[in-house]
């Protein structure tokens, strides 16, 4: 990565609503909410996670959840980090 089109992440699988990215962040990483719940399993690497107000470190094998239409983003990670990125079930999460 990046991939040839300047993509930091890389489409593994899509069924239904599941979709999962093998991702690559670099900084600053900023993101918009989205309109799934979304999960990050963290493959190495390690940093901090911004979201909902809330501060959360992580490293490498830390399972990672953030509700659809919760701001976020990544901050104080490392260079290697790299981590699956998991999007599932219907727009506004599943409550």
């Amino acid at each position: 990565m990046p991939t040839s089109e300047g993509e930091r992440s890389v489409l593994a699988l899509k069924r239904g609503t599941l979709d999962v990215r093998l991702s690559v962040p670099v900084p600053p990483n900023r993101q918009t909410p989205h309109e799934q719940d979304e999960l990050y399993a963290v493959i190495c690497g390690a940093g901090v996670l911004i979201h909902g107000g809330e501060r959360t470190a992580f490293a490498a094998g830390d399972l990672l959840f953030v509700a659809a239409g919760v701001e976020h983003h990544y901050a104080d990670f490392s260079d290697d980090l790299a981590l699956w990125r998991i999007f599932y079930g219907k727009a506004g999460g599943e409550g």
